[in-house]
């Protein structure tokens, strides 16, 4: 999804001072270089190799969330509010749980809860301890590590492409200090037509070569090669020829023209195989969506119920399955745990497609039944998405889990609402627990209760 950018309502925090922001930088530091020092002795005890990508489970980190004074001359709620921090004004369905996060690491928004306990507080992807937090989650929960998403749309804007190797950066560290991998994703949304795949090449080989990142021990390398995703390619309405594609991935594969070689996975659209739906039909990227070493068909909304998900995985999968191993290719199908955009397409002037919960959760059940399947199935690896994404209500990491504990007078999903009794980490529970069956190479059960071990709803969930 391309991302948006938002305006901050100034009444509702005060300006830092130089000599406060010095200050709280200092303080910040100090406490990250305590933090690096004991997740390294935990990570170290619980890495996870960075070597080869079969049989992982790695969540999609967006990564792009902002509020005022967070970064050089950030004015902005990026990514949380628009128009002004009100309740309405909100472009999230889901509020991140921050009772593990340090309150000077977080931003106060001023907003009431409902419980009349407290205001709201969010948090910025540009601060490490947050980002280190969100590496130790994962650590914690038996999750392999994350794919940074890197929108190439931001790299021609001076300013959000500073803030985006920012978080690049708070990524590496914090997956080294856990013992996670890491590797980028380019995400073309928003692209330039006429530049796409030029931008992605030099992006990529400022980041080889200027930054080091992939020489960090935590870059995810595959048959001793970088790993780097494309995602959005194919897709309608996305730019990018079938040609310029082609040569991009050619180069990227086989190490030419100044790109060092690397394993290419394939955001793909769904309909990949087909060229029907939500892939474009020119038969040219039937051969371009084959020449990626793994493909990753993005899911997220293509199906909202057991029956739905049995027939995709049934009828779409399997077949996607048989053809990539006929062309000695790998498969990684992405999962996700509901959907819900309400507040983002009002904030879009889209209020026909604003519809709050519009794929339930069911606690859990939505999320484990992929799971089931894709692992059933004998997938190499699995596309969890995604860590962060409360935008659209597919995130996974810890959330509010109660209604009186969001904005008063706001339109916001909370995960028990489906009859559930949950905590707030209950996602990345399930999806440590799906990595547990994909490393072991064990078909699970179809019933989460019987894969967690525990009753997580008290009453029936829809099916």
């Amino acid at each position: 999804m391309k991302p948006s950018f938002y305006r901050w309502d100034k009444r509702s925090i005060p300006p830092r001072t130089p000599t406060m922001y010095r200050s709280h930088l200092v303080h910040s530091l100090w406490f990250w270089t305590l933090s690096v020092t004991l997740g390294l002795m935990a990570g170290a005890a619980h890495a996870a190799p960075s070597e080869g990508l079969d049989g992982r489970v790695i969540v999609g980190y967006q990564g792009w969330f902002g509020c005022p004074k967070d970064f050089e001359a950030n004015e902005e709620w990026q990514h949380w509010f628009v128009k002004g921090v009100r309740p309405e004004n909100l472009t999230v369905d889901l509020l991140p749980s921050i009772h593990e996060i340090r309150q000077e690491d977080l931003c106060d928004t001023g907003l009431p809860r409902s419980d009349g306990h407290g205001t709201i507080r969010l948090f910025s992807s540009q601060n490490l301890n947050v980002v280190n937090t969100h590496f130790r989650w994962m650590r914690e929960h038996g999750i392999d590590g994350a794919a940074a998403q890197r929108f190439i749309s931001e790299m021609s804007k001076p300013e959000k492409k500073r803030r985006s190797d920012n978080v690049l950066r708070n990524v590496r560290l914090a997956s080294e200090a856990n013992g996670r991998v890491f590797f980028v994703v380019f995400d073309i949304s928003g692209g330039n037509p006429e530049t796409v795949t030029d931008d992605i090449r030099q992006d990529w080989h400022r980041l080889i070569f200027d930054q080091k990142m992939t020489e960090s021990p935590a870059y995810l390398h595959d048959h001793g090669k970088p790993v780097v995703e494309l995602w959005g390619f194919g897709f309608g309405g996305h730019p990018g020829t079938p040609f310029d594609v082609a040569g991009l991935i050619t180069d990227l594969r086989n190490g030419k023209n100044g790109l060092p070689a690397a394993t290419v996975i394939g955001g793909v659209p769904s309909r990949w195989r087909e060229l029907t739906g939500d892939s474009q039909s020119d038969p040219a990227w039937a051969k371009v969506y084959r020449s990626y070493d793994v493909i990753s068909p993005w899911a997220v909304g293509r199906f909202k119920n057991d029956a739905e998900t049995d027939a995709f995985y049934r009828n779409i999968v399997a077949t996607d399955i048989e053809e990539t191993r006929r062309q000695g290719l790998r498969y990684m199908p992405v999962v996700f745990p509901g959907f819900s955009w309400f507040n983002l397409q009002n904030s879009r002037n889209q209020p026909d497609k604003a519809v709050l919960n519009q794929i339930p959760r069911r606690c859990g059940d939505f999320l484990w039944r992929q799971v089931s399947d894709a692992l059933t199935l004998r997938v190499d690896a699995v596309y969890a998405a995604m860590f962060d994404e409360v935008d659209e209500g597919t995130a996974l990491l810890p959330a509010v889990t109660t209604q009186e504990n969001l904005p008063a007078g706001a339109k916001v999903e909370y995960l028990n609402q489906d009859g559930c009794a949950l905590p707030d980490d209950w996602y990345l529970r399930v999806t440590g627990r799906a990595a547990d069956y994909l490393h072991s190479r064990t078909v699970p059960p179809l019933s989460l209760n019987a894969a967690m071990g525990a009753q997580v709803h008290p009453s029936s969930s829809q099916k």
